[in-house]
């Protein structure tokens, strides 16, 4: 059983991925129409043994819409004309975005904006309310 390598920790068996060759939309003639050249890629990330879990968890929030209410990443791939680039064009896409998950966020520091910044800031502020005052016609 061959394995996908998403980085070196975290690799993925080909079982855990299921696909389905779907017609691909939009124009293209007698081809698009009698061909089912799109693939549509489903990855069950809330059973997944191969991630782990703070992955999984960064996975699910990066997913945004591609994920389903049961924890399944779906990704459609319909860019190309043949099946086989349009496979490794989905396969590509998944691995991106574990790739991209794996990776730990690096914690925000606070900052306090230094002294001189926010007298810039005040000085400026009070510079624009004096130019719209001086638009304005005088009082009788």
């Amino acid at each position: 059983m061959a394995a996908l390598q998403v980085n070196d920790t975290i690799s993925l068996r080909e079982d855990e991925i299921e696909e389905h060759f779907i017609r691909s939309p939009g124009p293209g003639g007698q081809h698009v129409n009698k061909a089912a050249t799109g693939v549509q890629l489903r990855f069950d990330v809330h059973n997944s043994p191969s991630l782990p879990d703070p992955v999984r968890i960064r996975l699910i929030r990066l997913a945004g819409k591609r994920i389903t209410k049961d924890g399944i990443l779906v990704i459609e791939a319909h860019r190309y004309r043949s099946l086989q680039r349009n496979r490794q064009e989905a396969i590509h896409r998944l691995l991106t975005l574990i790739r991209h998950a794996a990776q730990i966020p690096k914690k925000r520091r606070r900052t306090k904006p230094r002294r001189s910044a926010i007298e810039r800031r005040l000085k400026r502020k009070r510079h624009q309310g004096e130019k719209k005052q001086l638009r304005k016609p005088p009082d009788y």
